[in-house]
């Protein structure tokens, strides 16, 4: 459906979520428009033991990585920190976006960023954070373990 209204986009991942998350997927979407990105997110099979805690908040972000690998421990623990060419104090990453909001598990969000173009990005990751992004705290938001990923490609 977003393709029909948009056309292709740019660049785009697949999120998929960890074993303990196994339910979660979708898509991400990036567009370049007016000196900036679009940044188009569906995904579905968020939990719902997680959103009496965190409110239906996910915290929601670019990460420089590029690959969605990683141990037992963090599954994704390859993806590294949050995208930050600039080396900014967090929430100004470029690679910050604001939270996704759940509604049954499921997630649509639709956000314009100046921070990167979407070829800025091909290459890297998309991580979904168990709890919301809280804004302030350094250096990722305390936004929890990461329960989905997405590697961003052409």
């Amino acid at each position: 459906m977003i393709q029909n209204i948009f056309g292709k986009p740019e660049a785009y991942a697949q999120v998929r979520g960890s074993m303990q998350n196994a339910k979660i997927h979708g898509n991400i979407y990036f567009y370049g428009m007016h000196n900036g990105t679009l940044v188009i997110a569906e995904v579905y099979g968020l939990p719902n033991t997680i959103e009496k805690e965190n409110g239906n908040f996910y915290g929601f972000h670019i990460h420089e990585g590029e690959s969605c690998t990683g141990d037992e421990q963090d599954p994704f623990k390859n993806v590294g920190g949050h995208y930050n060419p600039e080396k900014e104090t967090h929430p100004k990453h470029a690679g910050d976006l604001p939270p996704l909001l759940a509604n049954d598990g499921i997630a649509w969000s639709a956000v314009y960023t100046d921070r990167f173009y979407p070829e800025d990005v091909v290459g890297r990751t998309v991580i979904i954070h168990g709890m919301a992004d809280d804004f302030h705290t350094q250096p990722s938001g305390d936004s929890g373990m990461k329960i989905a990923c997405g590697e961003i490609v052409v």
